[in-house]
């Protein structure tokens, strides 16, 4: 079930999760009696207490009691001033984040002995040799396995990163809490440090005052690789390296990397004109600067740890050439192309030499510890900002790097954008000229003349030195590469001219890979294999696992937007007007125009800005290659043309790029993906796919650039809002089925790529039972899945919920691959999916798009119109400029039902699709089918969790309070069709109530509700209020902060 808790709620320990959140509880309170008084506390607990009371009567099956007890509540919230309503809002969202926090760290931190986890390696590993797999046939899938995992910046991550770390701060306290040795002194240490952290989060503005840039969504991701994913993906290998030994006798291959990590934010410019051709370079760029900047960091520890003299001959001659070069050479001119500061040459002999001068920070800790280091470890990542300044600016002097950091990015890269990402265009910084170059260049060579020729009389000479330490002196070289790459990311990240021997600099993983490996096996060969397999092996899994970008970046623009462009195209060269050929034409002209040679877009072609954006979005592609970018994403896909039209676009770029440079673009084309979103695009998904793999240039083009594998993207969040969740559900299965079979069909290879959302209206749910429940061949070693928004933190916040999630993306997709799921065993069973998809989409289209008072209703039941002052994401909450749901994008959507508790997008047509197949008699069959048939059981038991969520009694609070007297009878019914769902779900499940298969999630949710009953009450109080006036900020804030505190006690929001 899914909740956040997603795949792994089963593993939480009750009774430590009561006491640690007695504890944070205690500590707010002792904080807020200290902020807001005694008199005021009265009143907090007075409503808690009011609103447990009328829970335990419900729970109880005493209604009229719980009803008048929740009278009361909202009697005496409706009464209170808007300055008590602000802060009661603030102390129950505080509670249920406290809440949040000691329920992600009982997940992991108070299971099992990780061995003996369901899901994990180790477990699963186990099961298939028991089961009859062979070692041999076992070792190969899980070394061949390619999975992705795809992070988003799809806006529904509502907390602050400012906030989110410190509630990672409070959860590492509470690890550190666990400790048996922990005294007496230390322990009240602790509770001062849980105080100070309980007491800076209160005093903290909770809400964004501006809406996030493109790169700071980018920012965001990159975070997450540091704070978490850094440490987990070793000891996520680790892990499975030792279950494979344990069951096979060989080990994971160290440059095996079963998982890898993409990335949206930056690249997705589908509806969102902030993401344009520079930010997405400028994105790369930095994703690029922040890997050379971590690997420095493991390079500074590895040269500390590696003091050893013994060596391969092999490394001991590379040492000695290094050091012969460093001593015979002239002093070099570090600087080969960027005026560095004084700043950065005082610390030039640190990074040349070959012996480190001090310890590195954590070099004390253990690798393998570094995944459950108990410390707070915010992230300390600077990164290039204004380095770089011209001679003549006012102070004459060059500016430092101290302080640099990602505001200093913004401004960079902002200045070049204006106010595209939302800022005010600022002041563009004069560029200098070429003698301004030279005469800097001259300047640092100087300076760096006086240092070096000093230093070299303070050093022995090679003859002098007794011993050298070979692995301190290649990895000192390596150190001295990681530096200029970093100071080359920071010129092309200025603009400025970047003329360096790429000999001096790593591109590539493959060249940064090469020194590390011959460390490792000159270790090995030496002897001295638990130091080959400690930091240095991490290392190389990282290096394997990320490369020289962390996450390659996805490109995604919707299929309208490249017919527009080659529209341009051909008016322009008076070819006629594309948008108006027929399929037929436009395939016989793009197929044409791919077999050529010559380009077709004139290099002085003139078009409009959204034209010209697309095609200096094809030139960035083209500059970059698939060495720094990942897929290009058609969303809005329907036809073979709009593949082959980024193809064309795509090698004209390419075109441009080398007849201007006089060499070929920099690594292959992308790989080009289609996304099928609507019910109608699913059902043609098969078709377009045949369609394209039909054309001879196109298969050829397949198995020469892309290995013989074509990539398709299957959409959850657009086709559910088309047609309601289970008949997305039902089109989603028999599309991958479709395409599954014609690539098979030209025996081509697939990998799909599931575009799933965190809440259950948009494809979320247990990453496990999601996989399992794949068509049969649908998942063979390959997947490629997107996590969003608050999904992200949830899952890969921290390392051990991060190690547990990627073990648990390995298992399934394992099993799937192994042990597939299977079909529907009877054809039957098919026509019943059939038939109930077809009357819950009709029940569900016919009250959201066909009944005229549903869209008003929607508007005055939900806070939708108010989540826009949120600022949770970059881009507009619709695609066009309509009141329509049509246009209205997937998450807002979802999100505005999610605030009250009615989840409707989730369950709305199911009850009548399943009623109507039962009164034809099939029930039993029904119940046959939700047993053994993993894809339906799977679909029901997300439904029924949901309906879990959902709260009648609040929901007619919102009805009875703002929507209009003459469509409260649309709530009435629409409350009666949530009822009706209920039994329905019941029936086919044999369940004596929601949620009975999975206990652990119903009493997760039954404890917010104290919490988060009184929030809700409050949110329709301030609706009420500021309906009535709009203009007042401070109940803006007020309804802010209730829609953060329900988020969090829902644990979804979009």
């Amino acid at each position: 079930m899914t909740d956040i808790t997603d795949d792994i709620a089963e593993e939480i320990s009750f009774q430590s999760f009561d006491d640690d959140f007695k504890l944070l509880g205690s500590l707010l309170n002792d904080v807020l009696q200290r902020e807001v008084g005694s008199q005021f506390m009265e009143k907090v607990e007075r409503t808690r207490i009011l609103a447990q009371s009328a829970c335990n009567m419900r729970a109880a099956g005493i209604e009229d009691t719980a009803e008048l007890l929740e009278k009361q509540l909202a009697s005496e919230l409706s009464k209170m001033t808007l300055e008590e309503a602000l802060t009661i809002a603030r102390a129950f969202s505080q509670y249920l984040s406290l809440m949040g926090i000691a329920e992600t760290h009982h997940r992991v931190c108070k299971a099992p002995d990780a061995a003996h986890l369901s899901k994990s390696c180790d477990d699963t590993f186990s099961q298939l040799v028991q089961g009859g797999c062979p070692p041999d046939e076992l070792y190969n899938n899980v070394c061949k396995q390619e999975v992705e995992i795809v992070l988003t910046a799809h806006p529904t991550q509502i907390n602050r990163r400012t906030l989110q770390y410190k509630h990672i701060r409070i959860a590492h306290l509470l690890e550190y809490n666990d400790r048996p040795d922990l005294g007496h002194e230390d322990r009240e240490m602790l509770i001062e440090d849980l105080v100070r952290e309980i007491t800076s989060i209160w005093q903290t503005d909770e809400l964004r005052r501006h809406k996030p840039t493109p790169v700071d969504e980018a920012k965001a991701g990159l975070h997450i690789v540091e704070q978490s994913l850094w440490k987990a993906v070793p000891h996520y290998l680790r892990r499975v390296s030792n279950a494979l030994k344990k069951h096979t006798g060989r080990p994971l291959p160290l440059t095996c990397t079963p998982i890898k990590f993409g990335s949206w934010m930056g690249g997705d410019r589908d509806g969102n004109p902030n993401v344009t051709a520079k930010v997405t370079k400028d994105v790369s760029l930095l994703s690029r600067w922040m890997a050379i900047d971590l690997y420095e960091r493991e390079i500074d520890n590895l040269r500390f740890e590696l003091s050893i003299n013994k060596a391969s001959d092999r490394l001991s001659r590379l040492a000695h050439e290094i050091l012969e070069k460093e001593t015979s050479s002239e002093v070099r001119n570090e600087s080969w192309n960027q005026p560095l500061h004084w700043s950065q040459s005082k610390n030039h002999s640190q990074h040349s030499s070959s012996i480190p001068s001090q310890l590195p920070a954590r070099a004390d800790i253990p690798s393998c510890a570094e995944c459950n280091n108990v410390e707070s470890h915010c992230p300390r990542l600077e990164l290039p900002g204004t380095e770089y300044m011209p001679l003549n600016r006012q102070d004459g002097q060059a500016s430092s790097r101290t302080n640099s950091s990602f505001e200093d990015l913004n401004r960079n890269i902002n200045k070049s954008n204006g106010s595209v990402n939302g800022n005010a265009q600022s002041p563009s910084i004069p560029r200098s000229t070429s003698s301004q170059l030279l005469a800097q260049r001259k300047l640092f060579a100087e300076s760096q003349k006086g240092r070096s020729s000093f230093k070299k009389l303070l050093e022995p000479s090679l003859s002098q030195r007794p011993d050298i330490a070979p692995y301190r002196i290649v990895l000192g070289d390596v150190k001295e590469k990681l530096v200029k790459t970093r100071k080359r990311l920071e010129l092309l990240l200025e603009d400025l001219p970047c003329e360096q021997d790429p000999r001096d600099y790593y591109e590539t993983s493959d060249q940064f890979l090469e020194p590390l490996l011959l460390c490792y096996d000159s270790l090995q060969s030496c002897g001295s294999g638990p130091l080959a397999d400690g930091r240095l092996a991490d290392l190389i899994r990282r290096v394997s696992t990320f490369g020289m970008v962390l996450m390659k970046l996805d490109l995604r623009q919707e299929s309208g937007r490249h017919t527009e462009t080659l529209d341009a195209v051909m008016r322009y060269l008076d070819m006629g007007t594309y948008s108006e050929w027929d399929e037929e034409k436009r395939l016989e002209f793009l197929t044409k125009e791919l077999k050529g040679k010559r380009p077709l877009v004139p290099p002085t072609i003139e078009v409009a800005p959204d034209v010209k954006e697309v095609l200096d979005t094809f030139r960035v592609a083209a500059e970059l290659g698939s060495d720094s970018l990942g897929a290009y994403v058609i969303s809005m896909a329907s036809n073979a043309s709009d593949v082959l039209a980024v193809e064309l676009l795509q090698k004209d770029a390419c075109h441009a790029i080398s007849g201007e440079q006089g060499k070929p673009c920099t690594g292959k084309m992308l790989r080009v993906v289609p996304l099928f979103e609507t019910v109608k695009d699913l059902r043609g998904a098969g078709s377009v796919i045949r369609k394209l793999l039909s054309i001879d240039w196109y298969r050829e083009h397949v198995k020469k650039n892309h290995n013989g594998h074509q990539e398709v993207m299957v959409g959850y969040s657009d086709s559910g809002k088309d047609a309601g969740r289970f008949t997305a559900a039902w089109e989603l299965y028999k599309a991958q089925e479709d395409v599954v079979a014609a690539c098979n069909e030209y025996s081509i290879k697939v990998t799909l790529f599931h575009g799933r959302g965190g809440s259950i209206g948009r494809g979320g749910g247990p990453t496990y039972l999601a996989i399992q429940s794949q068509p049969p061949g649908s998942v063979m070693g390959t997947l490629r899945s997107t996590e969003q928004g608050e999904m992200v933190q949830a899952k890969f916040g921290l390392p051990q919920t991060a190690t547990r999630q990627l073990e648990i993306y390995t298992t399934a997709v394992l099993l799937a691959t192994l042990r597939p799921p299977q079909s529907p065993r009877e054809e039957k069973w098919r026509s019943l999916m059939d038939e109930i998809s077809k009357i819950s989409c009709q029940a569900y289209r016919s009250t959201v798009y066909e009944n005229p008072e549903f869209i008003t209703y929607f508007q005055e039941a939900t806070p939708q119109a108010e989540l826009g002052f949120l600022n949770i994401g970059s881009r507009p909450t619709r695609r066009k400029s309509s009141i329509g749901i049509g246009h209205l994008r997937a998450i807002p959507w979802i999100f505005a039902w999610t605030q009250t508790r009615f989840v409707l997008p989730a369950w709305l047509g199911v009850g009548a699709g399943l009623k109507g197949v039962c009164e034809m008699g099939h029930t039993d069959e029904l119940r046959a089918i939700y047993k053994e048939w993993p894809f339906f059981q799977s679909t029901v038991d997300l439904i029924e969790m949901v309906l879990g969520k959902a709260d009648i009694p609040i929901v007619k609070h919102y009805d009875e309070v703002l929507v209009s007297e003459s469509r409260r009878g649309l709530g009435d019914e629409l409350r009666k069709e949530l009822l009706s769902t209920e039994e329905q779900v019941l029936l086919v499940t044999g369940h004596e109530k929601l949620s009975d298969n999975n206990r652990s999630l119903r009493r997760l949710i039954e404890s917010r509700l104290p919490y988060l009953n009184p929030l809700n009450m409050l949110q329709v109080e301030i609706l009420r209020r500021l309906r009535r006036d709009e203009d007042n900020h401070r109940l803006r804030d007020a309804l802010l902060i209730t829609i953060n505190g329900i988020a969090a006690g829902m644990r979804n929001t979009g």
